[in-house]
């Protein structure tokens, strides 16, 4: 029978960058019961985005950062600056990444590859509170 369930997983980054939060996404997909399915992951925010990245080389990780950084720089010709420098350079990198993910289930388990993790990509320097929404649906 076909079942689904939802949660909303609140994240506070520690700083702008990369924050792996795929234990607790496998810990919800565990708790509810579901077999074979689909997950969404969903950000709630236009200055934060999801990734699907490498997660055991932190080296990738700086280097995605670094990149990001590069063509979204905070002293760029921007017109829109309303919550500081890092305002506008955090859309932009949202809209080049993602803020939904889909990411199929199968035997109760998350179907990533070997070195792929979930990760919030916080964009601001001063961190908010960021709700991520994960909806699992399937038997």
């Amino acid at each position: 029978m076909l079942r689904q369930t939802s949660a909303v997983l609140l994240i506070r980054a520690s700083r702008s960058g990369l924050h792996e939060f795929t234990i607790r996404v496998r810990d919800f997909v565990a708790e509810s019961g579901i077999r074979e399915g689909l997950l969404t992951i969903f950000c709630r925010h236009t200055s934060a985005s999801l990734l699907i990245q490498e997660n055991a080389a932190s080296a990738a990780r700086r280097d995605i950062e670094a990149y990001f950084t590069r063509i979204a720089p905070e002293d760029g010709p921007y017109e829109h600056d309303d919550e500081g420098p890092d305002d506008m350079p955090a859309h932009i990198r949202s809209a080049l990444t993602a803020t939904q993910l889909s990411i199929p289930v199968q035997d109760g388990r998350l179907m990533l590859g070997t070195w792929q993790g979930i990760f919030l990509f916080e964009h601001r320097h001063a961190t908010p509170e960021r709700e991520i929404v994960l909806h699992l649906i399937g038997e």
